[in-house]
């Protein structure tokens, strides 16, 4: 019998913890009970932002290097924002890969570091979605819209927000 890599020891003991006690704004638990390296969340749409009152889901994927290297994030509800790409990828600078960046954006302790946890992780992205990264974005027409056009930017995120109400 093959032990039980070190990365599914620590997500399922952070997935026990979570259960033990949740935190404000997302709950997390696994698309399948027998795959501890993928994940589903579903954030809830943080207060006095445009995203309040939705629920949005995502999944994330962990590598079996975690906590070396970062997982992926990708919201399965449709979800208008400048830092997550129309295919629903996060883009968020913890979630890149660890070490210096080679465009030189982000300094390395902006980036993945192992002590992040799924907790750190989605409080991460509950703050992008309040505060948008406008300046590197991954849906280039979102952060254009954000930045000429805050009514139709406002109207496209609240029909976002009232889908992610019907799907529940």
């Amino acid at each position: 019998m093959s032990a039980t890599p070190q990365s599914a020891l620590l997500l399922q003991k952070q997935l026990k913890e979570l259960n033990k006690n949740p935190v404000n704004g997302f709950s997390a638990g696994l698309i399948d009970d027998n795959d501890i390296y993928k994940w589903e969340v579903l954030i809830i749409g943080p207060p006095d932002t445009l995203y309040e009152g939705g629920f949005f889901k995502a999944h994330l994927y962990f590598p079996v290097d975690y906590p070396l290297r970062p997982p992926k994030m990708k919201f399965v509800s449709e979800i208008w924002h400048p830092n997550i790409d129309k295919n629903g990828d996060v883009c968020i600078s913890i979630l890149h890969e660890p070490g210096d960046d080679k465009y030189g954006y982000e300094k390395a302790e902006e980036r993945w570091l192992p002590v992040h946890t799924v907790e750190t992780i989605l409080l991460s992205v509950i703050s992008m979605l309040a505060d948008p990264n406008y300046e590197s974005p991954a849906n280039v027409d979102a952060a254009k819209e954000w930045r000429e056009n805050q009514a139709e930017f406002k109207k496209r995120v609240a029909r976002c927000v009232r889908k992610s109400q019907e799907s529940l």
